[in-house]
């Protein structure tokens, strides 16, 4: 019988104090843990001190409150009240209201509710990255000017330009899911900014970026001719500024009304380029950051001297590397997807170039954006000038040497970038 009577006592005492828990639990954690996987719809955020203080709020829905409506205005709201739909904010920076109920007899509920989606939303706000709205740009391809319209030349530029928008925005219709529309400072940390002709560019390396970046000097009057500026001017002089450098008015508004650009390259051509680039020239970073991996990984019976130094990569070690889910080191810029360089499924660029036809399209563009008559693209090869340049013909030999399970694992590797861009199949033998 005590024991019948004890073991009741410890039951209810238990029962009781995990009661007293429950209560005592942070609402805060309880929100997190009840709502797992929650999309918080993220508006254009303004500075901070157009913030809302925590005394301001305070005393606005004592305020309210009392006339039996509990009201709260955020600037760029960042996280809404549970069950209260939200929309983007539009450019026009509308603030938007969040009404919590309207029955006087509800208040104390009502402003308990206020108090949980403050502290969520503080809590929030310190883990999440910060996000940018982004609505499809104001701004599409510059209209051809009245005397260009009977150039046949330039008319069939213009319609080449329409298909390869026109597939690019199919194929991410077709196979991303962007509704959202939100980017943040990463989608744009690529792209070079030139104010005084309104141009974004988006840097793909080995696609004539070091040119590129050479004639958005001259434009913006840091140079007077391409041929003056030097290599490593163009790459670590810091004379180009960035758009991930702005702050977000500054975001928003250069990509809703400057003319976006990009050029790309057929991306086994591109990737050849950079392996012949970083590995079969002497490189103190490509070498001993990447070489020296590689080789460790997937060389048998390396020699200790290739191991110190990482020279000598072969192009099948860089395949494996490449196509390995568990590399040893990390992905570059210089055999990235454009995909992923440029975003263009979240980012709507008005011009799409190709490298193949790097002299028309590039001295069109200029045409376009009304640049001085006498600025050309420059034609002159970057580095290793006395090298021949990487054409179909060295690309397939350097793809001869793999498996045919290798072609079509690289293939598949940069299969959005071959459809987005509308490039041919390599090889025959590729699905």
């Amino acid at each position: 019988m005590r024991l019948t009577c004890m073991f009741s006592f410890i039951l209810l005492f238990g029962a009781a104090g995990l009661i007293v828990f429950i209560h005592l639990q942070d609402p805060e954690e309880i929100v997190h843990q009840q709502t797992p996987g929650i999309k918080y719809n993220m508006g254009f955020q303004q500075p901070k001190k157009d913030c809302i203080s925590s005394n301001n709020w305070d005393r606005r829905l004592r305020k309210n409150t009392a006339d039996g409506i509990a009201t709260v205005k955020l600037s760029g709201s960042l996280h809404p009240a549970e069950n209260v739909p939200t929309k983007l904010q539009s450019t026009d920076r509308r603030q938007s209201s969040i009404t919590l109920g309207k029955d006087y007899e509800q208040q104390g509920e009502e402003i308990n509710s206020i108090r949980l989606h403050k502290r969520r939303r503080r809590f929030v706000i310190k883990k999440s990255p910060i996000l940018i709205s982004m609505n499809s740009s104001t701004l599409n391809l510059p209209t051809l000017k009245s005397e260009d319209r009977s150039n046949s030349k330039w008319k069939t530029l213009y319609q080449i330009q329409s298909e390869r928008k026109q597939i690019m925005r199919e194929t991410c219709s077709k196979y991303k899911s962007n509704n959202r529309r939100i980017i943040t400072p990463y989608h744009v940390s690529r792209i070079f900014v030139e104010d005084k002709y309104r141009v974004l560019y988006c840097e793909v390396p080995k696609a004539g970026c070091s040119n590129w970046k050479r004639v958005l000097m001259v434009l913006n009057g840091l140079a007077a001719s391409t041929k003056d500026i030097q290599h490593n001017t163009v790459h670590y002089g810091n004379y180009l500024k960035r758009l991930d450098g702005f702050d977000r008015k500054g975001i928003y508004h250069r990509l809703n009304t400057y003319t976006k650009m990009l050029f790309i390259r057929e991306p086994f051509e591109k990737l050849v380029s950079a392996f012949r680039d970083k590995f079969e020239h002497p490189n103190n970073y490509y070498h001993p950051v990447f070489g020296k991996a590689i080789i460790s990984r997937y060389r048998v019976n390396a020699t200790k001297e290739a191991l110190r130094t990482g020279s000598g990569v072969k192009f099948k070690e860089f395949i494996q590397y490449l196509l390995d889910v568990h590399r040893p080191v990390g992905m570059d810029i210089h055999w990235d997807h454009v995909n992923r360089l440029c975003s263009p499924c979240l980012i709507d660029y008005d011009f799409v170039g190709k490298f193949e036809s790097m002299e028309e399209d590039a001295n069109f563009f200029l045409h376009l954006i009304g640049a001085p008559q006498n600025l050309t693209f420059p034609k002159f090869k970057d580095r290793h000038s006395n090298e021949e340049r990487t054409t179909t013909k060295i690309t397939q030999q350097y793809f001869a040497q793999l498996s045919p399970s290798q072609r079509q694992r690289s293939y598949d590797f940069y299969y959005m970038d071959y459809l987005m861009f509308n490039y041919s199949k390599p090889f025959e033998d590729l699905y």
